[in-house]
């Protein structure tokens, strides 16, 4: 198929391009001229829900008998397909998204999502995911397998990355064995709609079911809540906004379905007297390069500094302002972000936060706000610490100054669950036995606890956690990034209990399948046979 769009883009179902049944349609926003571009996309009804829900179960039969092997040949085909279609998918998501081509799109988020894959590939082909487990006294064996097909939520600020039909969650979706329907960011429905092309080419060049990969661009907020519910759905992944995640999860949980959220962060940096002291200038560096890093729209931005009142840290408040009113700012995702981020800041000004700069729009004619800086005291926050850890989702940070190490130690202990959270203290040692007291309440609410680093980056990384406490995500023990681990939410734990030699899955076989799959054999992680 050609990757150029008809007037009205169509849907893929079960490995066919096809029209929507839709009565109405949208256009995604050039974010650098905000103005609609050309491309049109359809608003799918329930029938296009129901039509991949059915194609669907389908594909999940038929993946549930095809081998590891055959499961990672697509991932890794569809990695060379990406890499094919790089310019095409980098210009189009530099039209929805603003993100520069380079090195942010072609550089370095292309790559991270080809890797991801591939590496999905290696965990599915390897089975050490599925963590096999054989109780020889018991006859009792179990091993994660395929769920069933899982619905992919794709956010607006990582197109490649996190998309709905190429990003982490897809990745351990597919390589856990599972088929996935789409439903594409309306930020940039065409950037989506172009790596289903590429999916669809490789599955058609590795003959997977039609249905592996299947997309849809909108739906009703009705009919996406329908559908996290619906019998034959077995999982979702959803990264976006906290309100609309909250209402797939009410639906999904109501209908006992597995949802994976990530919400809502503010992602604490918490800076000693003493490391301001000892390298002020480096950590204001350090802050504003990460806070304001793609005009501040990660999930792990630092939203909120937290700081002892004196001397160091009003230094550093104005060093920062400073860099904030001397760089230029950056481009937003989309009006709809551009909008949240205004009344985010407007939203903790009226609690009382004091704005330092910023806080305005900086040009008319695209999706931008000035660089925001604003403050608060420590009694302030601790009076309302629900309101000041307001998301606001873009190049705006919070500073929480406290008046003393036990005041500070209480509003961390007043924070709500965040992804990361992060402490910087003396390199000397004098500041140990602040750095444990702040640690120890800082700890439980975090999912990514960082020394002397600000939490920006997320590594695709065995060892990785993209997750933690509500409201950063839906359930604290799971995470977004790091195969493979993120694979097991897409896993149906099954116990084999005197299932007879030549029944059992391979996995659970006397003899190692792969000869070098790590299974634990009568409480010992082992990748030998069954003795």
């Amino acid at each position: 198929m050609s990757t150029a769009a008809p007037a009205v883009a169509q849907i893929l179902i079960n490995g066919t391009w096809k029209d929507a049944d839709t009565q109405s349609t949208f256009q995604a926003t050039d974010p650098n001229q905000n103005q609609p571009l050309d491309a049109t996309f359809p608003v799918s009804s329930w029938s296009d829900c129901d039509a991949a829900l059915d194609a669907a179960a389908d594909a999940a039969s038929q993946m549930r008998q095809l081998p590891a092997s055959k499961i990672a040949e697509f991932l890794r085909a569809y990695a060379d397909e990406i890499e094919s279609a790089k310019d095409d998918l980098v210009n189009a998501a530099f039209a929805e998204t603003g993100l520069a081509k380079s090195p942010r799109l072609a550089d370095v988020e292309l790559p991270r999502t080809t890797n991801q894959l591939r590496l999905a590939a290696d965990a599915c082909e390897s089975g050490d995911w599925a963590m096999a487990t054989i109780d020889t006294a018991t006859g009792i064996r179990s091993c994660f397998e395929p769920i069933g097909p899982v619905a992919v939520f794709g956010p607006n600020n990582f197109p490649f990355a996190f998309g709905s039909v190429s990003g982490g969650d897809f990745a351990a979706a597919i390589a856990a064995g599972n088929p996935v329907i789409g439903k594409a960011n309306s930020s940039h429905p065409e950037t989506t709609r172009l790596f289903a092309v590429a999916a669809a080419k490789a599955i058609q060049k590795t003959g997977m079911p039609a249905a592996t990969v299947q997309l849809i661009y909108r739906t009703s907020h009705a009919d996406g809540e329908r559908l996290v519910a619906d019998p034959r759905l077995a999982a979702t992944g959803y990264t976006g906004s906290r309100s609309a995640g909250l209402k797939l999860k009410a639906a999904a949980d109501a209908a006992g379905k597995p949802i994976y959220l990530e919400l809502s962060s503010v992602n604490p940096v918490v800076i000693t007297p003493n490391a301001l002291a000892e390298r002020g200038d480096a950590i204001v560096d350090e802050f504003v390069t990460s806070v304001l890093m793609g005009t501040g729209q990660f999930c792990t931005n630092p939203g909120m500094v937290m700081l002892v009142r004196g001397e160091p840290s009003d230094q550093f408040i104005d060093a920062v302002r400073q860099k904030f009113e001397s760089t230029a700012a950056g481009t937003l995702l989309s009006p709809a972000v551009a909008k949240s981020l205004s009344s985010s800041v407007q939203t903790l000004v009226d609690y009382g936060a004091k704005l330092i700069t910023g806080g305005g729009d900086v040009e008319s004619d695209r999706c931008a706000m000035a660089n925001t800086l604003m403050t608060v005291d420590g009694k302030s926050f601790l009076g309302n610490p629900d309101g000041f850890q307001t998301e606001a989702f873009g190049n705006a940070s919070l500073m929480v100054v406290c008046d003393d190490l036990e005041q500070l130690c209480q509003a961390i202990g007043h924070l709500e669950g965040n992804l990361t959270g992060c402490v910087y203290s003396a390199t000397d040692g004098g500041d140990e036995d602040v750095y444990q007291k702040i640690e120890f309440e800082l700890k439980p609410k975090v999912g990514r606890l960082l020394n002397d680093k600000m939490p920006t980056g997320v590594a695709v990384s065995p060892a990785m956690n993209h997750g933690g406490p509500y409201p950063s995500t839906g359930h604290p023990g799971f995470t977004a990034v790091g195969i493979p681990a993120s694979m097991i939410r897409f896993g149906k734990l099954t116990s084999f209990d005197n299932i007879r030699a030549e029944r059992l899955p391979a996995l659970l076989a006397n003899a190692n399948p792969t000869g070098k799959t790590w299974r634990r054999i009568d409480g010992t992680w082992s990748t030998g046979d069954v003795g």
